[in-house]
């Protein structure tokens, strides 16, 4: 088998590595049944699920019918504004609240995009603010700052 495909394999890879880190700290906690899950048991078996998809991924990047790819020099800009922009969310959450900070969080990852567009990055800050809402304010009902703590409520 030859390396047709870079980008498939290198990401075959990342998902293998995330899948087992996943499922060697799962396996640290009690697993319990299928019936009683224990705190180990979902994130065991996703990362086995994951590492398996890697693989998968991975052989499918070597196969003779594979599109040939090569990898661009990498964009650090890119794992900056990602990356960046979760800890930003971290940091803020409490001081502005779930709205604006979910809504800085997409705009800002947006950045990130070598496609961005203003109109885009803001329907889906809107959207993602709604999502959020309705999934874990109304249908989990944890409690999250929704509005900026400099507001009084």
């Amino acid at each position: 088998m030859q390396l047709k495909n870079k980008q498939d394999f290198w990401s075959g890879v990342m998902f293998i590595a995330l899948g087992l880190g996943f499922a060697f700290k799962g396996a640290s906690y009690q697993m319990g049944t299928a019936a009683r899950m224990g705190p180990g048991y979902f994130p065991f078996w996703l990362g086995m699920v994951l590492a398996l998809l890697g693989a998968i991924v991975l052989i499918g990047s070597m196969l003779p019918k594979a599109t040939e790819t090569h990898i661009d020099r990498f964009d650090w800009r890119v794992v900056f504004l990602v990356i960046g922009s979760v800890v930003l969310y971290g940091l803020v959450l409490k001081f502005l609240g779930v709205y604006i900070s979910v809504f800085l969080l997409v705009v800002v990852s947006s950045l990130a995009s070598h496609e961005f567009s203003w109109k885009i990055a803001v329907a889906n800050g809107i959207f993602l603010v709604v999502f959020s809402y309705l999934a874990f304010i109304k249908g989990l009902g944890l409690i999250f700052p929704l509005w900026p703590s400099f507001l009084g409520s």
